[in-house]
């Protein structure tokens, strides 16, 4: 039986899973939500070579800043010769990603499993 991580913010919960970290952000991601997440998220995105996933399933709200945290995350992780991935479900969530062109360099995948048996997103613009 896995254990429920410990959370490092209201908002954020981080654990291992298959060689990856995985960044699980819950409830809603707003502008205070992502100045809790983002110094943990700069933290991890500057190692090199690292393997993040970030898992956006138990969200309940997403806005710009939360996207703003997906591109930074994005643009470092690459900087560093890293992998992000992306898990997401809510409707609302993967249209503003598409409406914004996220969802071309980042694509969201169902599930966990789906997102690391998939190959990583490194290239594109916006």
């Amino acid at each position: 039986m896995q254990q429920e991580p410990a959370p490092l913010t209201r908002h954020l919960r981080v654990h291992r899973h298959r060689g990856h970290t995985v960044l699980e952000f819950r409830g809603e991601i707003d502008i205070a939500a992502a100045t809790e997440i983002a110094p943990y998220l700069d933290e991890v995105t500057a190692q090199p070579a690292a393997r993040l996933v970030i898992d956006l399933r138990r969200t309940e709200f997403f806005d710009c800043s939360g996207l703003r945290l997906l591109y930074r995350a994005r643009g470092r992780c690459l900087d560093h010769d890293g992998e992000l991935r992306l898990v997401c479900t809510h409707p609302l969530t993967l249209r503003i990603m598409r409406v914004t062109g996220l969802s071309r360099l980042l694509p969201a995948h169902p599930t966990l499993d789906a997102a690391l048996g998939q190959p990583e997103a490194t290239s594109g613009t916006l």
